[in-house]
């Protein structure tokens, strides 16, 4: 999944895989059938994890409000570190070729609507502790908090800088008050 994340399902060749899985050609067909097949398995994988540790982030918070700020300013500190910036596999995968591909696109449509799930539980619930006005549409807030995610990390991966990044972060959040 990293590799594939780093450099892409096209730019990924099956040598690049046999060595990284440190398998045999035959080991490779015989488990997974072939590269598309892993491809699916790894946006699967992707997709559970991140929604799983949101989730588990959400029930730790001390509100919904504080996840939802918490999990974009976690993105603009990413923007300060040195190193590869990776941004979201199901974005960049969208990018790449989910257009071309609809059993790809239809991972990716559901991978983000997963992630629009766990937006909206946390809407949902800081309306109800207070922080956002239950007369916001939940779901409209849920939509743009993933579109603004989303574009948030295709920016960091391009190089935006940290100070702009925690400006457009202050701008997106206020559309939650």
């Amino acid at each position: 999944m990293q590799y594939f994340w780093i450099h892409g399902y096209e730019s990924t060749s099956l040598q690049d895989l046999l060595e990284v899985m440190r398998l045999s050609k035959s080991s490779f067909y015989q488990t997974f059938g072939s590269k598309h097949k892993l491809f699916q398995r790894c946006i699967n994988h992707y997709q559970d994890s991140l929604r799983s540790s949101m989730l588990s982030d959400l029930d730790q918070s001390d509100s919904a409000r504080d996840f939802i700020e918490s999990a974009f300013f976690s993105v603009a500190d990413e923007a300060g570190k040195p190193g590869d910036k990776q941004g979201c596999l199901l974005m960049n995968t969208a990018s790449e070729f989910a257009q071309r591909d609809p059993v790809v696109a239809r991972l990716v449509s559901t991978g983000t609507e997963k992630l629009n799930k766990v937006f909206l539980t946390a809407v949902k619930r800081a309306q109800q502790e207070g922080d956002i006005s239950p007369e916001n549409d939940s779901q409209a807030l849920a939509n743009y908090l993933i579109s603004s995610m989303s574009g948030l990390k295709t920016m960091v991966k391009a190089g935006m800088n940290k100070k702009t990044t925690k400006d457009v972060v202050e701008l997106t959040l206020k559309a939650l008050d």
